[in-house]
């Protein structure tokens, strides 16, 4: 194959996250909002003074850096359009008993994202990129490529680390990672609205600890879901508000007890203003990871460099 390294940044051609004022738009997602309580009775509930957090929580996240964006042509000739890019996951874990933290686990990978049946390989000295063949390549399918094998990295290193009794938080939705078990996902940017009126309102109420009730999302995959309202200083309506979810084979029961303990657990690993633009819902643990993960990548500068010569020497452009 030939590889031919574009210019253009590829970073321009990603979306980027709503500002964190609220919904954009309606979700068309079938919801079903009667699982604890009926509509008609939705409430803010409260913290449980009778609950306490797990001793163990362990807090997962990943990071993906676009390398460059690269042409990738096998014997036919026909080229087509691909991504090369770094990606980490790892897990913090808190022991809230003795109050210390510590990065249990870490793993990087590099891939070369394109839609080229004959891609293969790109290696110079120790870096390495894996082909990972996709359907089309278009932006939003080579990124959703990336966003899929960081996924996939995520669940490798979440379960190289549990204990009897944790709870696992993964940064984001839960998809892909159902089969975790006492596992939640946290997602912190809300780009739609999933509730009728009455229940966003219920949502937009919410006091510092409390959460929603718990309801049920239908998309292309099921989960419970429910809203907590983390400790902020802003009275903005969706301020420090973020969407909780854990696997729809879980019991009702289940489900509302894993509710009930993100509103104990998840309050004290809330960020302040000073310390991260994007508190409070970016996670003290989560931040201090994400930094960990970014300098694993290595030098993007360096890699990129490393790429180009590559595609002149190694895999045979002219």
């Amino acid at each position: 194959m030939r590889l031919h390294v574009d210019g253009w940044d590829p970073g321009y051609g990603a979306s980027f996250d709503s500002n964190g004022d609220g919904p954009g738009s309606q979700s068309s997602a079938e919801t079903v909002t009667d699982v604890e309580l009926p509509e008609s009775d939705w409430r803010p509930i409260p913290r449980r003074d009778d609950l306490v957090s797990p001793s163990t929580v362990l807090l997962v996240d990943g990071v993906r850096r676009i390398d460059a964006g690269v042409w990738v042509t096998g014997e036919d000739g026909v080229p087509h359009r691909g991504l090369a890019a770094s990606y980490a996951a790892g897990v913090v874990r808190c022991d809230l008993e003795r109050g210390v933290a510590d990065v249990a686990g870490a793993l990087v990978k590099r891939g070369l994202f394109t839609s080229s049946p004959t891609a293969s390989d790109v290696m110079v000295g120790s870096v390495r990129y894996t082909p990972h063949q996709l359907g089309r390549d278009d932006q939003a399918t080579l990124i959703g490529g990336v966003q899929a094998q960081l996924a996939a990295l995520e669940a490798a290193v979440s379960g190289e680390t549990r204990t009897a009794g944790d709870l696992l938080v993964v940064d984001g939705p839960l998809k892909n990672r159902q089969h975790l078990p006492r596992a939640i996902g946290y997602v912190k940017t809300h780009r739609v609205e999933y509730l009728p009126a009455a229940p966003t309102a219920v949502v937009t109420a919410l006091k510092a600890q409390e959460r929603s009730p718990v309801f049920r999302i239908g998309t292309n995959w099921q989960r419970y879901a429910w809203y907590l309202r983390l400790p902020t200083t802003s009275s903005a309506p969706w301020a420090g508000i973020v969407r909780i979810e854990c696997a729809a084979e879980l019991s009702t029961v289940d489900a509302v007890a894993l509710a009930d303990l993100s509103v104990v657990t998840l309050p004290r690993f809330a960020s302040t203003a000073y310390k991260d633009p994007r508190a409070p819902q970016n996670l003290v643990p989560i931040a201090g990871l994400e930094r960990r993960l970014r300098s694993m990548l290595g030098d993007a500068r360096l890699l990129y460099r490393t790429l180009v010569h590559a595609a002149h020497t190694v895999v045979g452009a002219p």
